[in-house]
């Protein structure tokens, strides 16, 4: 699979899909081609010039690389958009990216071991053919229930990260609250530490 292998699949099933759909996607290199290459340290300092003045960016000739760099860190949400989004945005539908390493969070990854599993457990020939019909009958074996079961998991896999998210607010919310105060106040009575 490569960028234009997906992005050719999608376009084709794009109009089968219903209007303001949500499309969940992983982030696999496929999914994830840039529209536009923006620099990077690697490149050249006059192509870093060219595409920051392409951008409409006035550029002093005298900046070195790490300033430069500083004006593509302020440009780059800007210009980091992917080929896949902006197609389907202009289908009036939105994809929805998982976060990176997160394959807990994708349902598709559930329906996907009960079909390798399938062809895992069948497969005595290893033709190309016998694959392909075992791919389709794992395929088939994925039920309308276990589908809910795999959206349900995955709804309470998510529901945990949001109570770690919410915990950790709390935790540093709580830290900053927390004030120490060592040495003498004016306002308090030193009494209680006169034996130490």
């Amino acid at each position: 699979m490569n960028g234009d292998s997906f992005r050719d699949w999608l376009e084709g099933v794009l109009p089968s899909l219903k209007e303001n759909c949500v499309i969940v996607m992983d982030n696999a290199p496929y999914h994830s081609v840039k529209k536009e290459k923006c620099p990077t340290t690697q490149w050249r300092k006059a192509d870093i010039i060219n595409w920051l003045t392409s951008k409409g960016e006035v550029i002093d000739n005298s900046m070195i690389i790490p300033e430069l760099l500083e004006v593509i860190k302020r440009l780059k949400p800007l210009y980091s958009t992917y080929v896949i989004d902006e197609m389907v945005k202009e289908q009036n539908k939105v994809v929805l990216r998982l976060p990176p390493y997160h394959c807990e969070l994708n349902s598709i990854e559930l329906a996907w071991s009960v079909v390798k599993d399938h062809v895992k457990a069948n497969n005595k020939t290893f033709k190309l053919a016998d694959v392909h019909n075992l791919l389709i009958e794992g395929t088939v074996k994925v039920t309308v229930e276990m589908w809910k079961n795999f959206i349900s998991h995955t709804t309470k896999a998510e529901d945990k990260f949001w109570d770690m998210d919410n915990l950790i607010d709390e935790l540093i919310a709580e830290q900053q609250r927390v004030v120490l105060t060592i040495g003498n106040s004016d306002d308090e009575d030193d009494s209680d530490f006169s034996d130490f």
